[in-house]
């Protein structure tokens, strides 16, 4: 276990030093043009909101986990529409800074996964969790039937046995405290596999995003088939 953890922070921070923070145009502050997409404007949206795992770097738009995922969802007769805000690079205080202008138009579901990052820097762990906290709390004061998911992180190994534990506890934490739905690791079963990963060794490929969106279906179903079943709301 501890193997496997140390290779999967190993992951992270490669990923995260490929993929430093950019500078994001104060018009725009999530840094990405939406694609168009099939389905009708007035189906509940799913919100994916991440780093480059979430974006899909190295792959083509369809072939990212959320648009797997959105594939599932059709599959399966859910009536969703799937929006990747994926950003490659960006902080749990960027999030933050961004979160005003996703909730625009606020989601049926909202996926956060953030802060890897903020482990990358061995920025304090209480910073990062009072981050996430106030992301929560911003969803929660725009649309209180917004149903939220929180993606777990690792931190550095090199940082220290405390720091690693500390910031891994952020999630499920939080998790609990806020009674969200908790995904604990986004790479699970990818990290560190050649097969499923990039030349780079660190994003996944399309093998590696399905292997990515089976592990987020399999926690995330039930809330999608509850939203994707309900009635449509009257117009």
């Amino acid at each position: 276990m501890k193997s496997r953890l140390t290779t999967v922070a190993a992951a992270l921070v490669l990923l995260l030093i490929g993929c430093g923070e950019k500078p994001v145009p104060a018009a725009d502050p999530v840094a990405r043009v939406d694609r168009p997409s099939a389905h009708p404007p007035d189906r509940p949206a799913v919100v994916f909101l991440g780093t480059s795992l979430t974006a899909g770097l190295g792959v083509d738009p369809e072939q990212a986990y959320p648009a797997l995922i959105q594939q599932k969802a059709d599959s399966a007769g859910l009536r969703l529409q799937v929006v990747n805000r994926g950003n490659s690079g960006v902080t749990s205080a960027g999030t933050l800074a961004a979160i005003d202008w996703i909730l625009r138009a606020p989601p049926a579901v909202l996926v956060i996964e953030t802060g890897a990052n903020d482990g990358l820097r061995g920025q304090d762990p209480d910073s990062t969790r009072a981050n996430i906290q106030a992301i929560i709390d911003r969803v929660r004061a725009r649309d209180s039937t917004t149903r939220i998911a929180l993606v777990g992180m690792e931190a550095m190994p090199n940082l220290g046995r405390r720091y690693v534990e500390e910031f891994r506890a952020i999630y499920p934490g939080l998790a609990r405290a806020n009674r969200i739905l908790f995904i604990p690791f986004l790479l699970d079963g990818v990290a560190g596999v050649d097969s499923l990963n990039q030349a780079d060794g660190i994003h996944p490929t399309l093998r590696g995003h399905r292997r990515v969106a089976d592990n987020v279906w399999r926690v995330l179903r039930p809330t999608l088939e509850a939203v994707g079943r309900a009635p449509a709301a009257p117009k």
